[in-house]
This record gives structure tokens, sequence and C-alpha cells, in this order.
């Protein structure tokens, strides 16, 4: 079986995210061999007797910050490869360096996403850096980060909140986690978000699973899977069809039910 993504975690709290591999899909995947993960304790690469690893920053300012010679401790540990070794490597022997992808976690980061989260379950190896405090010296982020990733638009006291968001969103795009035919209507997958879904009892108090759903007509349910998608995006996020309309993601189905939904009614 292919090995997909290992994902390493340098953390000063890895028993946070530790957990979080241990239970649910994440555990089978990694029993399976779809996945692999490892957490690195960034306080074993202190050399003091306290395991110091934060101080106060240069110019001022509130806050401590994370000392760069035990995480860049860290790093080497792991195997990971500053950049300028690879451009050295690559200009000396003309061939491209193999190297982990380091990627921060940050708010200010680039807006993580399902497109991102794509594009790191095609990585070898995604090496997350969990940062605390007022964050990491910027040489360790000129040295070694690959990425920059913020997981919304606000501040998180712990990179390990953001750590888990990237694993979660990213492990369950590697082919073999889930089926391809789960992933194919979810959220995000063509521009819309995912239709209502409905279960067993057929009337829960006064509300009634849709008629439709049980008729047994999959065209007929494709249809309004479609058209409730639609509905839902223009309603919740207008901004996913601007862009999906922009980006020409969508087909002549789709436009023409935008168009119905987006025309005044009479």
């Amino acid at each position: 079986m292919d090995p997909g993504v290992k994902f390493t975690v340098l953390s000063l709290f890895p028993e946070i995210v530790d957990a979080y591999s241990a239970s649910s899909i994440m555990a089978k995947a990694v029993a399976r061999g779809a996945v692999t993960y490892r957490s690195v304790n960034i306080r074993d690469f202190a050399t003091d007797k306290h395991h110091k690893c934060d101080d106060a920053p240069y110019g001022g300012g509130a806050g401590m910050l994370m000392l760069g010679e035990p995480l860049g401790r860290a790093l080497e540990a792991v195997g990971a490869v500053p950049k300028d070794a690879v451009a050295q490597a690559s200009a000396e022997t003309s061939a491209d360096v193999q190297r982990a992808r380091v990627v921060y976690l940050s708010p200010a980061g680039r807006i993580f996403d399902q497109a991102l989260a794509r594009e790191f379950s095609r990585e070898r190896e995604l090496i997350l850096i969990c940062g605390r405090y007022e964050g990491i010296d910027q040489r360790i982020i000129d040295a070694w980060v690959d990425d920059e990733v913020s997981i919304g638009d606000y501040v998180l006291s712990s990179g390990e909140v953001a750590a888990l968001a990237v694993i979660d969103a990213t492990y369950r795009l590697v082919d073999g986690v889930i089926t391809a035919e789960s992933l194919d209507e979810e959220s995000f997958s063509d521009g819309l978000l995912e239709y209502p879904q409905y279960t067993r009892p057929e009337v829960y108090g006064t509300l009634r699973v849709p008629e439709v759903l049980l008729s047994g007509h999959h065209e007929q349910i494709r249809q309004w899977r479609l058209c409730k998608r639609v509905e839902k995006t223009l309603r919740l996020r207008p901004d996913l069809i601007r862009r999906g309309l922009e980006a020409r993601t969508f087909n002549a189905e789709t436009i023409a039910l935008i168009n119905e939904f987006e025309s005044p009614s009479d």
C-alpha cells in the first residue's frame, strides 16, 4: 500500500495531538498504513536544566517568543532540510533534493482551505510546527518554513488546535481513507455546499423527510440535491458562488439553477 502522507508534529504539548491520532478514523488510517503520524516534543531539544523554550522578544513588547535553537534542533532531528541547503545542493548537483514540506501554523499565514488540504494530501511528508506564546523566532521561518498557514481570521493560544484542523482536513483526502463517493459531494468539493441529509424516522415531531428522498427515483433525487446545494450556497456562502462563476467551475445545469434562484420572482 502507498504509505500516503506522513504527519510529523513539533509541539511543546504533543499529548494534545497524540490523543487525536489514537481515535476514530485517524487511528484506523494509521493502523492500516494509509497515513503515518509522529509527534516530537520541542522541549526535548532544549539544553538547559529547565528545558526552557521561550524568552522575551528583542525590542520589547508583551509576551514571550519561542526560542529558535531548540526548535531548529527538533527540525534537524526529524530530518527537515533547510531551504538554503536545498538551493545549494540543487545548484551543485543539478538534481532535485527531496525534502519534507514544513508548515508553521500561524494567524499571519495564508488561509487554509479545501484546495490546500488536497495539495497537502499529495505530499510525502508534512512537518507541522505548533507555535505558542507570541509565536516563533523569525529566523526559523526564514530558514526552514515553506508555508505559514492560518485556519481562520482569529488568534488561538494553541498551535496544536490549528495543526489538528489541518491534519483532519488533509488525511481524509488521502486515497483509501474515505470512499471517493463520500468525498465527491461534500461541501467545497465542486464549489457548492453539501445538500441537506435525512435519516430515520420519516417523521420527527411535525417534520417529515422530503418525499423525493423516499421515491426511489435516482434522477429526481440527484436533481433535488443539486437544487438544494445551490440554494444553500447562495444563502450561506454567496462568495463561493461568485468564485465558482469566475473560475467557470459550474456546469450548465448548475448555472441555470443559480440564475433561476437569483432572478426576481414575479
